[in-house]
């Protein structure tokens, strides 16, 4: 049980948890989930850590979108967004690089959601291990990660 889906618990919140074999030589995390669970892919989101003007951020976004990091500054009211680097990602959220989940993280960070979810019954995320997801409802997980709508 991770700290991802302990919080989903605590918030009462419907999910499922599906798990997968991880492969080690993978290296895109939620085209892996999307592949071995045979999933819809604009259904499956990745976790980002993006530094903007000095203060990280985490943006939660389909698997076939790239971030756009000038659009992301903008949704945020800054100037400049560049992606974190891995250590800095994996200190702040307590999770490891290809297991970290918008949920539960180690520190409260802005969390901005793509505005795409808002069109889905259900999405998927990272439960906070390499292998194992959530599906869970987008308002939920806005609520959850007390995060927003937003194009980027």
């Amino acid at each position: 049980m991770t700290p991802a889906i302990r919080l989903l618990e605590k918030y009462q919140i419907p999910f499922e948890v599906l798990q997968f074999k991880h492969l080690k030589t993978s290296v895109n995390f939620a085209e892996e989930a999307v592949e071995q669970l045979g999933l819809n892919p604009e259904e499956v989101f990745k976790t980002l850590l993006i530094n903007v003007d000095g203060d990280l951020h985490v943006a939660i976004l389909p698997s076939t979108h790239r971030v756009d990091l000038k659009a992301y500054a903008k949704a945020c009211k800054g100037k400049k967004a560049e992606l974190a680097d891995v250590q800095q990602a994996q200190r702040s959220t307590g999770y490891v690089v290809g297991g970290i989940s918008p949920l539960a993280q180690k520190k409260q960070l802005k969390t901005l959601l793509h505005y795409s979810a808002e069109y889905h019954a259900h999405i998927y995320v990272s439960a906070g291990r390499r292998g194992v997801e959530v599906k869970v409802p987008p308002l939920d997980l806005l609520r959850a990660c007390r995060a927003e709508f937003a194009h980027f």
